[in-house]
């Protein structure tokens, strides 16, 4: 069983020396130091230091916010070293320490909330965007081509021109024309609609002849 020390410092000018000591004197045989800012999600030392660790190991740092950018992310590395067999501890949170039945109880009613405040957050996301489409806010991709654009491709498909011409006039792909045509996305009334080819390909196939 291998007790881990866990240091981390915002700039390269700090010194991890008062952590170092305070992790030794916990009984740290091994630290990992980082030097990273607290709101950055990739922290190769600690993704290192979480591979390594067996069944009995501990993790142990100074501070909370040492380790973690939020309680979520708090949350999602206590689950990491939870699923490993291994135990963390915070010297200056006592509250946060999985080696005793308070701390673990404790972590387990802030799992709880962080799950309640996620579902809220979701909850208010979705009446939002329910909220935003009766107020026919359109979600999504803009589209290529307006209404007005969509009519008049559709007036000169029905006198003859081309769709690989009008792609070119309209600055678009032959399958955004095609689907104009079809009126997609916009109800566009048009009888050549009815009389549309297959949909074109977007990067259509050229046939290279090899000499024989």
């Amino acid at each position: 069983m291998t007790v881990f020390g866990y240091a981390r410092i915002s700039t390269g000018g700090q010194s991890a020396t008062l952590q170092y000591e305070q992790l030794r004197g916990a009984g740290c045989t091994k630290i990992y130091r980082e030097t990273a800012s607290g709101v950055r999600s990739d922290r190769p030392q600690l993704a290192r230091l979480l591979k390594q660790l067996q069944p009995g190991d501990t993790v142990v740092v100074t501070r909370l916010d040492r380790l973690a950018r939020s309680t979520l992310d708090l949350l999602r590395i206590l689950d990491v070293i939870s699923k490993a067999g291994a135990q963390f501890r915070s010297l200056s949170d006592v509250w946060c320490d999985t080696t005793s039945p308070h701390g673990k109880l404790l972590l387990a009613i802030l799992g709880g909330l962080a799950e309640f405040e996620r579902s809220l957050i979701m909850a208010r996301t979705a009446a939002g965007i329910q909220r935003a489409r009766e107020l026919g806010v359109a979600f999504g991709r803009k589209p290529k081509l307006n209404p007005q654009q969509r009519r008049l491709i559709a007036a000169r498909y029905a006198q003859g021109e081309t769709m690989a011409a009008l792609a070119r006039d309209f600055g678009v792909s032959e399958p955004t024309v095609w689907r104009a045509l079809r009126g997609t996305g916009e109800p566009v009334a048009t009888p050549a609609a009815a009389n549309l080819p297959p949909a074109p390909r977007s990067a259509p196939a050229k046939l290279v002849r090899r000499p024989r």
